[in-house]
């Protein structure tokens, strides 16, 4: 089974945007955040991805990549 991986923290250095700032524009905790940005989270709400999107100026594809098991294996 392959693996969803989050991409905000590439995203959010592109943007030139820090955790405090988006946490203020999304209404995210800067915890919750920091958690999106490492990966360790198991689920994201539509309505918290799109308001990421929104303040990030972005896609969802921009922030979260599907990598199967033969990719991470090559």
């Amino acid at each position: 089974m392959g693996q969803i991986i989050l991409r905000l923290d590439r995203v959010m250095a592109d943007r030139k945007m820090s955790l405090k700032e988006l946490s203020e524009k999304v209404g995210v905790s800067n915890v919750n955040l920091s958690k999106m940005k490492t990966g360790k989270i198991s689920a994201i709400r539509f309505s918290t991805l799109e308001a990421i999107c929104e303040a990030l100026h972005c896609q969802p594809g921009d922030i979260l990549e599907y990598v199967s098991d033969r990719d991470r294996r090559e």
